[in-house]
């Protein structure tokens, strides 16, 4: 059985899909931009910034569910400039310790709204 999951802490999807559903005790997050759910607006800043907002995003929605970021096993970013690589990865790392979760990272050739990132998220009890 399916659960949908919804955090007033996280943007509202810009789509016809779910912010997260929950299937046998694991978690899908759909791919979360850097909106600030306060403002319905992009943070400010560089890649950074916006993995930062991501995964607060990624946070919210966990914590809506039950879970935390020790509960992640997968996470795939998605990047509009793999030059951008190494300033996502040190933002990343503040919000995982060891041991960490898998992940992928890809660049795109564009990301919804013009962001710079995006990151999609697999957690299970």
């Amino acid at each position: 059985m399916k659960k949908i999951i919804s955090s007033p802490q996280a943007p509202k999807a810009v789509g016809p899909y779910s912010q997260a559903v929950e299937a046998n005790g694991v978690l899908y997050i759909s791919g979360q931009l850097p909106i600030d759910p306060s403002t319905g607006a992009f943070v400010e800043g560089a890649a950074a910034e916006q993995t930062v907002q991501c995964l607060r995003n990624i946070g919210a929605i966990l914590q809506e569910a039950g879970y935390g970021y020790s509960d992640v096993v997968k996470s795939t970013v998605l990047m509009a400039d793999m030059n951008d690589f190494a300033a996502m990865n040190e933002a990343y790392a503040r919000f995982y310790a060891e041991p960490f979760p898998a992940r992928v990272a890809y660049q795109v050739g564009r990301l919804p709204m013009g962001a710079l990132i995006e990151i999609e998220t697999i957690a299970a009890k």
